[in-house]
Protein backbone atom coordinates (compact mmCIF):
# COMPACT_ATOMS: atom_id res chain seq x y z
CA UNK A 1 0.00 0.00 0.00
CA UNK A 2 1.21 3.32 -1.08
CA UNK A 3 1.90 6.17 1.49
CA UNK A 4 -0.85 9.16 1.75
CA UNK A 5 -0.28 11.72 -1.35
CA UNK A 6 2.68 14.22 -0.76
CA UNK A 7 1.76 18.01 -0.74
CA UNK A 8 5.47 19.02 -0.34
CA UNK A 9 9.17 18.22 -0.40
CA UNK A 10 12.14 19.70 0.73
CA UNK A 11 16.04 19.36 -0.34
CA UNK A 12 18.97 20.68 1.88
CA UNK A 13 22.63 20.62 1.40
CA UNK A 14 25.00 19.07 3.36
CA UNK A 15 25.82 20.76 6.75
CA UNK A 16 29.22 20.76 6.13
CA UNK A 17 28.78 23.59 3.33
CA UNK A 18 28.13 25.82 5.69
CA UNK A 19 32.13 26.19 6.09
CA UNK A 20 31.74 27.81 2.13
CA UNK A 21 29.16 30.85 3.89
CA UNK A 22 31.88 32.99 4.67
CA UNK A 23 33.35 33.90 1.20
CA UNK A 24 30.99 37.10 0.28
CA UNK A 25 33.00 38.19 -2.98
CA UNK A 26 35.27 36.64 -5.37
CA UNK A 27 36.52 39.01 -8.44
CA UNK A 28 37.93 36.78 -11.15
CA UNK A 29 36.54 33.77 -12.86
CA UNK A 30 39.38 31.52 -11.97
CA UNK A 31 38.71 32.17 -7.83
CA UNK A 32 34.96 31.31 -8.49
CA UNK A 33 35.69 28.47 -10.14
CA UNK A 34 38.57 27.15 -8.03
CA UNK A 35 35.28 27.15 -5.31
CA UNK A 36 32.94 25.67 -6.72
CA UNK A 37 35.41 22.56 -7.71
CA UNK A 38 36.39 22.64 -4.33
CA UNK A 39 32.83 22.32 -3.17
CA UNK A 40 32.16 19.07 -6.03
CA UNK A 41 35.25 17.38 -4.62
CA UNK A 42 33.66 17.89 -1.08
CA UNK A 43 30.89 16.50 -1.53
CA UNK A 44 31.92 13.11 -3.20
CA UNK A 45 34.75 13.02 -0.35
CA UNK A 46 31.78 13.54 2.04
CA UNK A 47 29.53 10.80 0.47
CA UNK A 48 26.90 14.09 0.82
CA UNK A 49 26.28 13.85 -3.46
CA UNK A 50 27.88 13.47 -6.91
CA UNK A 51 30.64 15.53 -8.10
CA UNK A 52 28.85 18.32 -9.11
CA UNK A 53 28.84 21.85 -7.62
CA UNK A 54 27.33 25.38 -9.25
CA UNK A 55 27.89 28.88 -7.51
CA UNK A 56 25.11 31.85 -8.63
CA UNK A 57 27.34 34.99 -8.48
CA UNK A 58 26.51 38.72 -9.19
CA UNK A 59 28.86 39.16 -12.38
CA UNK A 60 30.52 42.06 -12.29
CA UNK A 61 30.96 42.29 -8.45
CA UNK A 62 31.83 38.44 -7.77
CA UNK A 63 29.44 38.54 -4.72
CA UNK A 64 28.11 35.25 -3.61
CA UNK A 65 24.64 35.02 -4.24
CA UNK A 66 23.83 31.17 -3.48
CA UNK A 67 26.32 27.74 -3.88
CA UNK A 68 24.68 24.28 -4.71
CA UNK A 69 25.96 20.58 -4.96
CA UNK A 70 24.44 17.51 -6.54
CA UNK A 71 22.10 15.75 -3.47
CA UNK A 72 20.54 13.54 -5.60
CA UNK A 73 21.23 10.15 -3.73
CA UNK A 74 20.69 11.76 -0.60
CA UNK A 75 17.44 13.19 -1.14
CA UNK A 76 16.20 10.45 -3.50
CA UNK A 77 15.72 13.65 -6.07
CA UNK A 78 16.76 12.72 -9.73
CA UNK A 79 16.30 16.55 -10.01
CA UNK A 80 18.78 17.43 -7.35
CA UNK A 81 21.51 18.77 -9.11
CA UNK A 82 24.16 21.31 -8.18
CA UNK A 83 23.11 23.55 -11.07
CA UNK A 84 19.54 23.30 -9.90
CA UNK A 85 20.18 23.44 -6.26
CA UNK A 86 22.52 26.88 -6.97
CA UNK A 87 19.67 28.43 -8.87
CA UNK A 88 16.83 27.41 -6.88
CA UNK A 89 18.80 28.68 -3.38
CA UNK A 90 19.54 31.88 -5.33
CA UNK A 91 15.72 32.69 -6.31
CA UNK A 92 14.61 32.00 -2.82
CA UNK A 93 17.24 34.05 -1.85
CA UNK A 94 16.59 37.39 -3.62
CA UNK A 95 12.75 36.27 -4.01
CA UNK A 96 12.50 36.50 -7.30
CA UNK A 97 11.99 33.56 -9.92
CA UNK A 98 13.79 35.26 -12.74
CA UNK A 99 17.55 36.32 -11.72
CA UNK A 100 17.59 38.41 -14.57
CA UNK A 101 15.27 40.74 -13.43
CA UNK A 102 14.61 44.80 -13.82
CA UNK A 103 16.53 46.26 -11.10
CA UNK A 104 19.34 43.43 -10.20
CA UNK A 105 22.42 42.78 -11.03
CA UNK A 106 23.38 40.33 -13.83
CA UNK A 107 23.90 36.67 -12.89
CA UNK A 108 26.56 34.17 -13.51
CA UNK A 109 26.16 30.65 -12.93
CA UNK A 110 29.70 29.04 -12.73
CA UNK A 111 29.84 25.09 -12.79
CA UNK A 112 32.66 22.50 -12.75
CA UNK A 113 31.15 20.95 -16.41
CA UNK A 114 28.97 21.44 -19.23
CA UNK A 115 25.28 21.03 -17.77
CA UNK A 116 23.21 18.02 -18.24
CA UNK A 117 20.03 17.73 -20.33
CA UNK A 118 17.89 18.47 -17.19
CA UNK A 119 20.33 21.60 -16.19
CA UNK A 120 20.40 23.03 -19.72
CA UNK A 121 16.86 23.30 -19.33
CA UNK A 122 16.79 25.53 -16.39
CA UNK A 123 19.33 27.96 -17.50
CA UNK A 124 17.56 29.51 -19.94
CA UNK A 125 14.57 29.97 -17.39
CA UNK A 126 16.52 31.36 -14.15
CA UNK A 127 17.50 34.29 -15.82
CA UNK A 128 21.26 34.27 -15.36
CA UNK A 129 23.30 36.16 -17.79
CA UNK A 130 26.07 34.03 -18.16
CA UNK A 131 27.25 30.50 -17.34
CA UNK A 132 31.11 29.41 -17.07
CA UNK A 133 32.44 26.14 -16.78
CA UNK A 134 35.50 24.35 -16.96
CA UNK A 135 34.55 21.76 -19.81
CA UNK A 136 31.66 21.17 -22.15
CA UNK A 137 33.09 17.81 -23.65
CA UNK A 138 31.21 14.74 -23.94
CA UNK A 139 33.94 13.06 -22.08
CA UNK A 140 32.88 13.48 -18.66
CA UNK A 141 30.25 10.63 -18.88
CA UNK A 142 32.90 8.07 -20.68
CA UNK A 143 35.46 8.82 -17.94
CA UNK A 144 32.39 8.28 -15.29
CA UNK A 145 29.65 7.16 -15.85
CA UNK A 146 26.51 9.50 -15.69
CA UNK A 147 24.06 9.82 -18.17
CA UNK A 148 23.75 13.49 -18.90
CA UNK A 149 21.59 13.38 -21.25
CA UNK A 150 20.60 14.44 -25.20
CA UNK A 151 22.61 17.71 -24.95
CA UNK A 152 21.58 19.70 -28.02
CA UNK A 153 24.63 19.89 -30.47
CA UNK A 154 24.80 23.66 -30.75
CA UNK A 155 23.67 23.97 -26.71
CA UNK A 156 25.88 26.80 -25.77
CA UNK A 157 24.75 28.36 -29.51
CA UNK A 158 21.58 28.45 -28.30
CA UNK A 159 22.65 30.15 -24.62
CA UNK A 160 24.67 32.86 -26.83
CA UNK A 161 21.21 33.11 -28.74
CA UNK A 162 19.56 33.87 -25.42
CA UNK A 163 21.41 36.30 -24.34
CA UNK A 164 23.42 34.22 -21.64
CA UNK A 165 27.07 34.34 -22.85
CA UNK A 166 28.95 30.60 -22.11
CA UNK A 167 32.83 30.66 -20.75
CA UNK A 168 34.28 27.35 -21.57
CA UNK A 169 37.39 26.12 -20.24
CA UNK A 170 37.88 28.13 -16.91
CA UNK A 171 39.98 25.61 -14.81
CA UNK A 172 40.05 22.59 -16.78
CA UNK A 173 42.38 20.26 -15.30
CA UNK A 174 41.82 21.11 -11.61
CA UNK A 175 38.18 20.17 -12.68
CA UNK A 176 38.57 17.02 -14.85
CA UNK A 177 41.24 15.80 -11.60
CA UNK A 178 37.60 15.39 -9.50
CA UNK A 179 35.84 13.69 -11.91
CA UNK A 180 39.10 11.49 -12.42
CA UNK A 181 39.31 10.37 -8.20
CA UNK A 182 35.54 10.25 -8.70
CA UNK A 183 35.42 7.44 -11.11
CA UNK A 184 38.83 6.01 -8.87
CA UNK A 185 36.59 5.57 -5.96
CA UNK A 186 34.28 3.72 -6.82
CA UNK A 187 31.03 5.35 -5.66
CA UNK A 188 27.93 4.61 -7.00
CA UNK A 189 27.05 6.40 -10.49
CA UNK A 190 23.21 6.96 -10.26
CA UNK A 191 21.87 6.76 -13.24
CA UNK A 192 18.00 5.87 -13.81
CA UNK A 193 17.32 1.62 -13.84
CA UNK A 194 21.32 1.99 -13.80
CA UNK A 195 21.43 2.38 -17.11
Amino acid sequence: MLPPLPSHFELNLPTWLGEFANVTALASLEERMRFVVRAARRNFEEDTGGPFAAGVFEEGSGRLVALGVNRVVPTNCSSAHAEVMALSLAQRRLATFDLGASGLPAHQLVVNWRPCAMCFGAIPWSGIRSLVIAGGGPEIEELTGFDEGPIHPNWSAELERRGIVVTDGILRDEAWQVFVDFAKSGRLVYNARKG
